[in-house]
């Protein structure tokens, strides 16, 4: 009888359970690979080949000195990635960023996961949860994960415990909002929990102004779901455009209202409407737009809300969106080695944690795939540093994110790795130069911030 406290068991054949199968091979570890196609087939899937890629083939900018995705690229070839050495092998020309011929992509991840001698890819679904006597097990099913698991996922942590739909309002970045416009103050100066009674932003609007904003959302470019989508709408989380739609004063009374709030730069004067910021995370560099899901269109987005006072220049850590994806409230179920907590020998990687992003879910099978190979191999090994890439993503789904005041962790939402995840870096100001701001300080810190999390990586590898 094969002894299962030396085998881990991986669930899901996508990047994410590619790179931990490979990774925990790698240190000696016995892998059994579970992929249900081509015996179950997907609506998204369309071939049978492992880290197929669905939607884009592009895995986004490969400057690592600069791009926090770019960042996590770096970190991972220097952890031996079978993700990223496939992506190198089948690049294709597209500039600063690493686009992939999709198929060589898929067909090169395939061919050396199959060829590994401590790897065994068995075709077929786990129909539910893994049977009691496995004792190791990843589950990297991604943002499609099948009924029969979702529902077995529940039975252990309770009903809230999964979404099934994305209700994503955009997220900025702290240092591109303008606070000559914007200022700080919750509604009627209220402090909730652990707050100040200025716990969000605020972005003034004239009427002229809102009434252009209205216009724009109307007519802006929308995203069409797929079919395999079926996305319904809730009264929680309406689209802003949808919203808008249902007459031009509805936002005004919704997510725009601006009762309880007096413009300090102004005080004389009441704002016809108020965009609010609410802090994203831990650190107070990132901040989301309160109220605004949207199935706008990317480009249109960025285009839209920068028309609100404040937000002229604003960056973003992600744009909203309304879609199906199926993923943990991982803050509230996970812990930091991404066990469980409801039953250990179960981890969790890749999008059904709560990443965003082809190169993030491989990075997050990367670290589970060496967490749970070394508890096998009786050397357990911590979660990186948070001040590298990997770590951001992790401390991200496992406790970076902050709760919001009205329902906990609940608000928890996937996104991408962005520098807004890193802790602060400390940058000095070059001699001679009298007034330092804008690009020129932004890329120190941006190098000054993948420069460390390339040295604490080295430590942790």
């Amino acid at each position: 009888m094969t002894d299962q406290s030396k085998i881990l068991h991986i669930i899901g054949g996508g990047l994410a359970g590619s790179e931990a199968a490979w990774q925990a091979a790698e240190l000696g570890v016995q892998v059994v690979l579970h992929e249900m196609r081509p015996v179950r087939e997907t609506d998204a899937h369309q071939t049978d080949g492992l880290a197929e890629l669905v939607c884009s083939n592009s895995f986004r900018s490969d400057d690592h000195e600069n791009n926090a995705v770019g960042l996590l690229h770096e970190e991972m070839r220097r952890c031996n990635s079978v993700i990223m050495g496939a992506a190198d092998k089948a690049k294709l020309p597209a500039g600063g960023a690493l686009a992939v011929d999709r198929d060589v992509f898929s067909q090169g991840v395939t061919a050396q996961l199959e060829a590994h001698p401590n790897i065994t890819v068995e075709r077929g679904e786990v129909d539910g949860l893994p049977p009691k006597e496995w004792q190791h097990v990843i589950i990297a099913t991604g943002p499609l994960t099948s009924e029969a698991l979702a529902q077995g996922i529940q039975s252990l942590t309770g009903e809230d415990s999964l979404s099934f739909f994305d209700a994503i309002a955009p997220i900025i970045h702290k240092e591109s909002i303008n606070f000559d416009i914007v200022w700080a103050q919750s509604r009627y100066d209220k402090a909730g929990p652990g707050g100040t009674g200025a716990d969000y932003l605020n972005c003034p609007m004239d009427e002229a102004q809102y009434n252009a904003f209205i216009d724009a959302l109307l007519e802006g470019e929308k995203t069409e779901f797929k079919e395999w989508e079926n996305v319904p709408y809730f009264d929680g989380c309406l689209p802003i455009e949808v919203m808008a739609e249902r007459g031009r004063e509805t936002l005004r009374f919704g997510p725009m209202k601006p009762v309880g709030l007096t413009n300090p730069n102004n005080p004389d004067v009441k704002p016809h409407a108020i965009v609010q910021l609410r802090q994203d995370n831990a650190l107070g560099t990132l901040w989301n737009m309160v109220g605004f899901q949207t199935k706008l269109k990317y480009g249109a987005q960025a285009e839209i809300f920068r028309m609100i006072p404040g937000l002229e220049d604003a960056k973003f850590a992600r744009l909203g969106g309304l879609h199906r994806n199926t993923f943990l409230n991982s803050p509230a179920l996970l812990d930091d080695q991404l066990r469980l907590k409801a039953d250990p020998r179960l981890r969790f990687a890749g999008q059904v944690t709560g990443v965003e992003g082809y190169v993030e879910s491989a990075g997050l099978g990367l670290v589970v795939g060496r967490l749970a190979a070394n508890e096998i191999l009786g050397n357990p090994l911590d979660a990186p540093p948070k001040t590298t890439a990997l770590g951001a993503l992790v401390n991200h789904i496992t406790g970076g994110h902050l709760a919001d005041e009205s329902n906990g962790i609940k608000s928890f939402q996937p996104m991408n790795v962005n520098f807004g995840l890193f802790p602060p870096v400390e940058v000095t100001k070059p001699e001679g130069v009298k007034r330092w701001r804008g690009p020129d300080r932004g890329r120190a810190k941006k190098q000054a911030t993948t420069k460390r999390a390339l040295e604490h990586l080295e430590q942790w590898r």
